[in-house]
């Protein structure tokens, strides 16, 4: 049996990799395979496997990367993702892509994929429009036309029809990818202090660059391990982060909280993982189904429209209790319009319901981490001894 150390070195060699050599090798180890980049949150990456190729998921360049060039191209009062991601690729190291998906996310990421598409005109780019109305004839309908042209790109690139059954085999494999994430949120859920929350942001970071397949082997082999084990248990507070679905944390920040005295049993980071809360129906018409889970099963976070005041909150409240958590902890990216927009109003809705809650904002390069751990850790001692 493959050790739970064994494998999050490995997801933390992939998490440091900023030249993606997993996914270089993959591309290399058979003639006219294709590799295609895409940012958070969301995209229907069965399109991409179902095709025969690998969705890339690139998510910034993290602490450990300096930006110097991609600085020229946005202004210092947005956010760092789109300027270090501009850094992977004028640096040479998305070189081997083919093409490059952005969701809409906000209007910053809708200008990147500009950007990209006069920076890199031979490249395939698509800025994929996800449906803000989630009645099945509107937002429905344009979701399936959506779909169908993102298709039509990857084929032009590919040089071969996918089929019904192509995506159906793709749906059937991203099931099982989902039902291993929620085993594994479930199981850190019921024993946290057994599943580190660094070790669950790694496992999920490394899905981004693997095929889903060795991804879904991992994840088994993870769950495995770690329940031979029995790691020391603690008086921890336990807390749900909120706010991270874009531009990822410094692994470093997430150790600073867990250190601090916090059990992390909930999160929003890596959201395309987990962002249809049920599974896409496997057999039928493979567009409709993902375009029917998309509207039924969709998490909410404040890049989604929100169709009545009512339901705003209410995702995270059920998260909040199902999961046994004492505190709520905001983290959002500085200059992140839509998680700061949201954030008052979450405020309001937790103070409401009497749930503890803390704010405070990070980059993905954040360096200095000692007061982000003594907020979290006088935050976590007032649940203790007030709440």
């Amino acid at each position: 049996m493959v050790s739970a150390e064994a494998i999050i070195e490995h997801c933390e060699t992939l998490h440091e990799d900023l030249y993606f050599n997993a996914a270089r090798e993959w591309k290399e180890a058979v003639p006219g395979r294709h590799v295609i980049g895409h940012l958070p949150i969301y995209v229907p990456r069965e399109l991409v496997h179902a095709a025969g190729m690998l969705p890339l998921g690139i998510y910034g360049g993290g602490d450990n990367m300096e930006v110097i060039q991609g600085d020229a191209y946005y202004q210092s009062y947005i956010c760092r993702i789109p300027r270090s991601t501009l850094e992977l690729a004028l640096s040479g190291r998305l070189d081997f892509v083919d093409g490059m998906l952005f969701p809409s996310i906000c209007d910053v990421i809708r200008n990147l994929s500009g950007v990209w598409k006069l920076t890199y005109p031979d490249i395939y780019v698509r800025y994929v429009d996800l449906p803000q109305n989630y009645q099945s004839d509107i937002g429905g309908t344009f979701y399936i036309n959506e779909m169908r042209e993102v298709l039509q790109g990857l084929e032009g690139i590919s040089g071969c029809k996918v089929s019904n059954e192509d995506l159906l085999n793709s749906i059937k494999v991203y099931n099982q990818n989902r039902d291993l994430i929620r085993e594994l949120y479930q199981r850190r859920v019921e024993k946290p202090w057994n599943i580190p929350a660094t070790e669950v942001y790694l496992l999920m970071r490394a899905g981004m660059v693997l095929l889903v397949e060795e991804h879904n082997q991992m994840l088994v082999d993870y769950m495995a391990a770690v329940a031979e084990v029995e790691r020391p248990k603690r008086d921890n507070t336990r807390v749900t982060l909120n706010g991270l679905f874009c531009e990822q944390p410094p692994l470093k920040l997430i150790k600073s909280i867990e250190l601090s005295g916090c059990y992390v049993v909930d999160d929003d980071f890596i959201l395309i993982n987990r962002w249809l809360r049920e599974n896409v129906e496997e057999s039928g018409d493979a567009l409709l189904n993902l375009s029917e889970a998309f509207l039924e099963y969709s998490v909410r976070t404040s890049a989604t429209y929100e169709p009545s005041r009512e339901l705003k909150g209410q995702q995270l409240l059920e998260r909040v209790k199902s999961t046994g958590t004492e505190g709520v902890i905001f983290s959002a990216p500085s200059f992140c319009d839509p998680a700061l927009l949201e954030q008052p109003m979450l405020v309001d809705i937790l103070d409401d319901h009497n749930i503890p809650n803390i704010q405070f904002k990070y980059a993905e390069n954040t360096g200095q981490m000692q007061p982000i751990r003594e907020q979290a850790g006088t935050f976590a001692d007032s649940i203790k001894l007030w709440s």
